[in-house]
């Protein structure tokens, strides 16, 4: 098991020579393990082909669309050569070109590879280099690598708990109840016992490819293996099929086929996906809670009742008139939703999911890594330098680049860009009666575009700073990546959600003197209910958006319409395409896949996801189920990209998801703080409290929306800001409302803040403290009672150890003993004229003894 990775690549000498089409040599025997592709020209008299593939052509065609299409700004440095090699094309001659690929397939061969060119295939302009990596080589570089290997010492019983305790009782009960949830793979080797495994001992090597010189290099999908048992076709079935939707992921099997990096996605995939069920069904719950009440609801009842006619002061200047604050009623009812006592507890709710969510993946993540063999990887390794960074340093000692960088101003740019545009599209208050809502969804929906469109800007900007900086090693490229990355693309997506719940309606003013920006436009104001119905809507169309265009569309829909657009325009039906498909090797139809560009986009996403989660769960409780629904579909969409339609990755040992884990940590505990301050400041729930316990006379809230009013007089009017149609609702208005708490007209300190105010700032304050305080302490106390090792995987570890110094000091006990046989059996009787022998320092091997 430890040593499939060589296993993988065993020349298989029963197979049958013919296989021409599989991934083979042309003798049907070796087993081509990896391919390097290059542009080849060819001349004028050498360029006659067959009919079948003449100009225009279905495979022409179909290698144009593939090389000119695009795909999500590539993250990741060292996945597929190939992304790397497009962004550092060098101006090489194409004798030179050949002179370097001659010169690097030699040391290839010198390192003991079996090459093999093809120049002829079906795809025009391109050729193949086939490489074979013989048994001994494997070997060679296996102890270079430090892989681990196997002894002939079996540890049994991997979880050697006793079947009388109760977690173990617990933990065959779920087992049998979701036994139909496990994917149908057959494991070799039996689920309670383990091979112990030892390392090598030599430092690891690296391939270096050159820029330019190869357009792309790959490993083979393996479909034809018997050690696989056909593995692409059963990751197919059991895994990337949307009819195994609700079954558990083959783990095992995709770190088998794709590698310790792209398994422990996956799982962590999963691991999230999981611990979304619970919370979509208590955010349901506290919807359904807010929908069962909102009858209920004395504030909204009040705002609802026309007996109260309530007249409310424009919402503009000139163009908007008095209103009736009835009218607010559709929209005070849907906040209730929203803004209920519920949203309190399932704040706290997620606040101590995160963190369970957190414990529960490095549990699991460190079972993972004690099954595969990983707890002591890493240790030794060393980070070595990127090929970038080389090829930098070569540059800049033959030339000196002179480039102006103006980074931080169009950073700022950029990111200014979506507040204003925020800012703009909802400052034109002109009819805010019944289809408020129906502005502030178009707002949010063409926020949305913004968002996408700067979202793919913000990474080429990140990329393009990373690669200015050019790093030294591949590690610190892609974590201030990432870190970038993250950064750019979070406050892109979060910068007017963070408006909406802290900003708008704060910096208002009040009538007669209200506050203006960018010269005549007024900021705007938040509807009676609050800002917590417009930031749920914008949070959901943006966590919605998101998801169905960014994700879905850009993944499933562009792939088909690209296929469908090739359909069109080549001249076979399908049953033709289908036959010209089934002639083309295995090395060529990988040509045709997409190029592997990481796991980065793919993390990213869900991080971005977990914030809309996490950080204002207060004011949407349904984005854990929208959450939900979009990571069930995202499982085996991405599961059927990587078997058909990307080239199969390089694998990866990885030990942990690396920078990742710290952002969603840092993510948890930032959601904390956020989700107090939106229901202390963006929700009224802190206003109900202190008038119910400080200002009702009876104890409830009846007389609640009265409370939060405040009296101007329309006197006070400043000049050219008084409503244009003053009559608007049939009568002349001398007093009007505005929602405040300040002293009315006719105090001695009129428009001032009341007392009022002061109070329910300062129980805002307090509730901040208060609800940060107890969650960061039931959190850490969370963290403190969960181990991050499981108790039998820590049993585990500890008796391997003991076992193999058992096992190594059984070994050096039998070394000495046949040794101490070898001399006895060499010992050779002396004449009269010999001296005895001299003591040798090491035991005579039996060789000298013949």
């Amino acid at each position: 098991e430890c040593f499939e990775f060589l296993s993988c690549f065993q020349p298989m000498k029963d197979l049958c020579p013919d296989t021409v089409l599989g991934p083979y040599f042309s003798d049907g025997m070796r087993r081509v393990d990896y391919v390097l592709t290059y542009h080849i020209q060819k001349s004028g008299s050498t360029r006659r082909r067959s009919s079948r593939f003449g100009d225009n052509n279905f495979i022409q065609r179909l290698w144009r669309s593939l090389s000119t299409r695009s795909s999500r700004a590539p993250l990741q440095p060292k996945e597929d050569p190939e992304v790397a090699a497009q962004e550092h094309q060098t101006d090489y001659h194409e004798d030179d070109k050949r002179f370097k690929r001659d010169e690097f397939e030699e040391n290839l061969r010198k390192t003991g590879l079996e090459l093999e060119k093809d120049e002829e295939s079906t795809i025009p302009g391109i050729g193949f280099l086939k490489i074979h990596a013989p048994w001994n080589v494997l070997c060679r570089e296996a102890e270079f690598m430090k892989l681990k290997m196997p002894t002939k010492k079996v540890l049994h019983q991997l979880f050697p708990i006793s079947k009388t305790n109760v977690v173990e009782k617990i933990r065959m009960f779920i087992h049998k109840v979701t036994a139909p949830l496990h994917p149908k793979v057959n494991t070799s080797r039996s689920q309670c016992e383990k091979p112990l495994c030892h390392a090598f001992s030599r430092e690891k090597q690296h391939l270096l490819l050159a820029n330019g010189v190869y357009t792309s290099a790959y490993p083979l999908h393996d479909v034809t293996s018997d050690i696989f048992i056909d593995c692409s076709q059963l990751l197919y079935e059991q895994w990337a099929s949307y009819s195994v939707f609700y079954k558990y992921q083959p783990i095992g099997l995709i770190r088998k086929y794709f590698g310790e990096k792209v398994g422990l996605y996956f799982a962590w995939l999963g691991v999230y996906t999981q611990m979304l069920i619970p919370a979509a069904i208590i955010g349901v719950i506290v919807f359904l809670y807010g929908c069962a009440t909102v009858d209920d609801n004395i504030p909204s009842m009040e705002i609802c009742d026309p007996r109260n006619n309530i007249t409310m002061c424009p919402l503009c200047d000139q163009a908007c008139s008095y209103w009736k604050l009835v009218t607010a009623c559709g929209t005070a009812r849907a906040s209730h939703l929203f803004d209920n006592a519920a949203t309190v507890f399932f704040s706290v709710f997620m606040a101590l999911w995160a963190v369970l969510f957190m414990e529960h993946w490095k549990r699991r993540q460190m079972r993972l890594n004690y099954v595969w063999d990983l707890t002591g990887f890493g240790e030794e390794e060393e980070d070595h330098n990127r090929a970038e960074y080389e090829f930098r340093v070569m540059q800049k000692k033959l030339k000196q680049e002179h480039s102006g960088l103006m980074v931080k101003l169009r950073k700022t740019h950029l990111i200014n860009s979506t507040s204003l545009a925020a800012l703009h599209m909802s400052s034109h208050p002109v009819v805010r009666y019944n289809i408020r809502a129906t502005v502030k969804t178009t707002a949010a929906i063409i926020n949305l575009i913004i968002i996408i469109v700067l979202d793919e800007i913000y990474g080429a900007i990140a990329r393009w700073l990373t690669r200015l900086e050019v790093p030294k090693t591949d590690k610190s490229f892609e974590e201030r990546l990432i870190f970038k990355t993250f950064i750019l693309k979070f406050v892109n997506a979060f910068t007017p959600i963070v408006y909406l719940a802290f900003f708008r309606g704060r910096l208002v003013g009040r009538p007669g003197n209200y506050l203006y920006v960018v010269g005549s436009y007024r900021m705007e104001e938040c509807a009676h209910a609050g800002c917590l119905m417009e930031l749920c809507i914008q949070l959901c169309i943006t966590m919605l958006g998101k998801q169905l265009i960014q994700n879905n569309l850009f993944e499933i829909g562009i792939p088909k319409l690209k296929k469908m657009l090739r359909k069109r325009k080549s001249e076979l039906d399908s049953i033709q395409e289908q036959v010209l498909h089934n002639t083309l090797k295995r090395y060529e139809k990988d040509q045709l896949l997409g190029p592997f560009v990481g796991l980065n986009p793919e993390y990213m996403e869900m991080i971005i996801q977990f914030g809309m989660v996490t950080l204002f769960v207060a004011s949407f409780p349904l984005a854990p189920l929208f959450a939900l629904l979009n990571n069930i579909i995202e499982i085996r969409l991405d599961a059927k990209k990587f078997v058909t339609e990307l080239r199969r990755p390089i694998a990866a040992k990885a030990k942990d998801i690396g920078i990742w884990y710290n952002l969603l940590r840092g993510l948890s505990k930032v959601a904390v703080i956020v989700n107090a301050f939106v229901i202390a400041f963006t929700s009224d729930f802190i206003p109900r409290l202190v008038y119910q316990y400080m200002y009702s006379p009876d104890g409830t809230l009846h007389g609640f929306v009265n409370h939060t009013l405040s009296y101007f007089n329309v006197t006070d009017f400043d000049p050219g800001t008084e409503p244009l149609q003053p009559m608007h609702l049939g009568y002349k208005v001398s007093v009007c409302r505005y929602k405040d708490y300040r002293d009315p007209p006719w105090s001695s300190t009129k428009y001032e803040l009341s007392k009022e105010f002061w109070a329910i700032l300062a129980a805002r304050l307090a509730f901040v403290i208060v609800f940060q305080n107890v969650v960061m302490l039931m959190s850490d106390f969370v963290d403190w009672l969960i181990p991050d090792i499981p108790k039998d995987i820590s049993l585990q570890i500890h008796k391997e150890k003991i076992l193999m110094v058992e096992l190594f000091m059984k070994e050096e006990q039998g070394k000495r003993f046949a040794a101490r046989d070898n001399q006895d059996n060499c010992t050779i009787p002396l004449s009269a004229n010999q001296s005895p022998p001299q003591p040798r320092s090491r035991p005579v091997s039996q060789a000298n003894c013949s």
